[in-house]
């Protein structure tokens, strides 16, 4: 049980602002990567008790890894599934049966467990330029900013509306403004009738235990790939949103928290819990709260906000299918401009690496995928080419720049 003086600490640590921030957090989680989720699951022609399942699990494991994390080390982990991961079983999961997929998942999860107790993560994360992980931060976040405008003009009412609303919030209130969004994005869905409220359905999840399978097929094109695209994917963006908000927590707990979570959860559809991204930079900012070291709140309660969407998982999954595409992504596009532009400065603060950030954050941005691997792994191996070649070589200037007019 925590200690009198640990509930005090909270309580006064906590705010409204920090705990809208781990509710956007999570709506945006469930409005957008959870979709993958449900694709994967209709490609392989899973049962719907399985789906709820596989929602139950990787909903409280996410929410237990975050709130725990949270509250231990103070600073606000944010975690849930593996979106790219989800994204690979699109096309693998429907190529074995789902106890022989279970069993890839429990490998997978070891293998990213030992690389996080290893401590090499950690090794890579030290040595990579503070401009380059800003950079791959702001190409990440790019397209979530982007796609605001490009909403004006399938609903402009509605969009322009809540970006009033932010401007307004910004200039009157700040840590309430994506409060106000909010609020007024579902106002004025309900008032032009774009809230599909038939599609809310009343479902509690009930979790199904699947004894895994051992499949060297399975194990070799799904167990490995989903270790890699999980580390490149999510865990090095999400160290990179941490490092950008200030936070040096080391990755190694977080990696083998979560990896281990993942394992024990496997056997009722999780096919990975690890740190997030996107939705970690809505938490990491300002606009949880002003303080840093108080924004550990918007982990717990993204945390408690995911236990929650567990139990009454296809319920709430439905709530937010209700609601239009167009408020999600500009409700996700307003909550990330803070995060956007801490990376854009980050990237562009120092001269000598403004190059290689410039690269990292225009081929993360592209949303390129090469070698079945996506655009946040390539955008930091092209970023981390041109810096090593450029500083190689700029103590050396050319001909040219040595006979250049001043």
């Amino acid at each position: 049980m925590p200690s009198r003086d640990a509930m005090h600490s909270l309580s006064k640590d906590l705010s409204l602002s920090a705990v809208i921030a781990g509710l956007i957090a999570v709506i945006i989680s469930y409005a957008g990567p959870l979709i993958i989720v449900f694709q994967a699951a209709r490609e392989a022609h899973l049962p719907s008790d399985q789906v709820s399942s596989w929602i139950w699990a990787i909903s409280i494991g996410s929410g237990l890894t975050g709130l725990l994390l949270s509250w231990r080390l103070k600073v606000p982990v944010i975690t849930a599934w593996s979106t790219p991961g989800a994204a690979l079983l699109v096309s693998m999961l429907p190529t074995v049966s789902l106890p022989q997929a279970i069993g890839a998942y429990i490998v997978a999860s070891l293998l990213i467990a030992l690389v996080g107790l290893s401590g090499a993560f950690d090794k890579l994360m030290s040595r990579l330029p503070k401009a380059i992980a800003a950079a791959m931060l702001a190409g990440i976040l790019f397209r979530f900013g982007a796609g605001l405008f490009t909403s004006v003009s399938l609903q402009p009412a509605l969009v322009l509306a809540m970006i009033a609303a932010y401007l307004l919030g910004k200039r009157l209130s700040p840590r309430y403004a994506i409060l106000a969004v909010l609020l007024v994005g579902c106002a004025m869905a309900a008032g032009l009738g774009e809230l599909n409220g038939g599609a809310i359905t009343l479902a509690v999840a009930q979790p199904i235990f699947i004894a895994p399978e051992w499949s060297w097929h399975a194990i070799i094109n799904i167990g490995l790939p989903l270790a890699l695209v999980t580390l490149t994917g999510q865990y090095v963006p999400g160290m990179a949103v941490m490092r950008s908000a200030g936070y040096n927590t080391p990755a190694r707990s977080i990696i083998s928290w979560t990896a281990i979570t993942s394992a024990l959860l496997a056997p009722f559809g999780s096919h990975g819990i690890n740190l997030a991204a996107i939705t970690a930079a809505i938490c990491t900012g300002r606009e949880a709260h002003e303080d840093k070291d108080k924004r550990y709140i918007a982990g717990i309660a993204c945390g408690l906000f995911y236990i929650l969407m567990g139990i009454f998982g296809a319920t709430l999954a439905s709530v937010f299918a209700a609601l239009p595409k167009e408020l999600i992504a500009a409700l996700a596009g307003l909550a990330l401009f803070g995060a956007i532009s801490a990376g854009l400065s980050g990237a562009m603060a120092d001269e000598k690496q403004r190059e290689a950030a410039l690269i990292t954050f225009l081929v993360t941005a592209s949303g390129m995928s090469f070698l079945g691997l996506a655009a946040a792994f390539w955008g930091l191996i092209f970023g981390l080419v041109a810096h090593f070649a450029l500083n190689h070589t700029r103590h050396k200037p050319s001909l040219a720049q040595a006979s250049a007019p001043r």
